[in-house]
């Protein structure tokens, strides 16, 4: 009798441990964002820290004993990634899709035109345009003074983000071939980029809100443009983290020319970042 063999995981904690940090941080926020108290925020991070470093940090020593080392384990742990890459460009469709609503649709039915022009009789002075700069309550969400140049700070990003990239496939392929201390070199030149990137993202943000009047108050375009680049910033960071950490496990020795699947997903996650990126600099900032 043939006999199918399934991989059934041990009894975990760490389940458990993902469900309230996940809870703490989803209230946290709220608690946050409404009543100015980080308490319970500052709690789900702290928890969602120890999950990562705990559960990750479980399942590379699996790894490194040599322990579930087979190929259907492999093709578990390559349908997880595939399916949590396919949710984040789900997520980020859900606010491109909020763009294009409201440049297309209701900034135009603000202004009188299509079907739902009834509501131009609210704000009967509002004329259409994208960005908007004056928006119809002007007086409680003042829109922005000016609009960020794409072709200065946001082009220099997108060099960065491509060029990461770049020298993370070729570390990639090196990893590969077994060549070990070029992968080293150009894992250290792509944490750098990523790093580079969230600075002058960080100098975008301090010039916008100092100097240009673009806060998350000002109007409709102040907040889809910090709520995408935001989101993607936040994306980068934890990219910027995953990268640093197969770095120093590179440097630890772990991974091999066949098994190295860890820096494989990292990789996919990386370029999944690099393309949204493209998305928002032709959508967000030069269109």
């Amino acid at each position: 009798m043939n006999h199918q063999h399934y991989y059934v995981p041990e009894q975990s904690h760490w389940p458990i441990v993902a469900a309230f940090a996940l809870f703490f941080l989803a209230a946290g926020t709220a608690h946050t964002i409404i009543h100015g108290q980080p308490l319970l925020l500052i709690i789900g991070l702290g928890a969602i820290a120890y999950l990562f470093v705990g559960w990750f940090g479980e399942v590379i020593r699996e790894n490194q004993a040599g322990l579930l080392d087979n190929d259907q384990v492999d093709r578990s742990f390559r349908l997880g990634m595939g399916w949590f890459i396919f949710s984040e460009v789900m997520f980020f469709a859900a606010f491109f899709g909020a763009l294009f609503y409201i440049r297309h649709f209701s900034v135009p039915w603000l202004a009188g035109e299509g079907a739902k022009g009834i509501s131009h009789m609210l704000w009967p002075a509002f004329e259409a345009s994208w960005p908007v700069m004056s928006p119809p309550d002007s007086a409680r969400f003042p829109g922005p003074e000016e609009t960020v140049d794409p072709w200065h700070l946001p082009f220099i990003n997108t060099l960065l983000l491509v060029s990461s990239s770049i020298t993370l496939t070729i570390a990639h392929h090196a990893l590969k071939k077994g060549h070990r201390a070029v992968v080293i070199a150009w894992m250290f030149v792509t944490v750098a980029l990523g790093v580079s990137f969230l600075v002058v993202q960080g100098y975008e943000y301090h010039e916008a809100y100092t100097q240009m009047g673009l806060t998350l108050h000002a109007g409709v375009y102040g907040a889809t443009f910090f709520i995408l680049t935001g989101f993607h910033g936040m994306h980068v960071t934890l990219g910027t983290i995953i990268l640093i950490v197969m770095l120093s496990r590179i440097l630890r020795g772990h991974f091999s020319a066949r098994r190295h699947f860890g820096f494989e997903a990292s990789a996919w996650y990386w370029h999944f970042v690099d393309v949204v990126w493209l998305g928002l600099f032709i959508f967000v900032y030069v269109l």
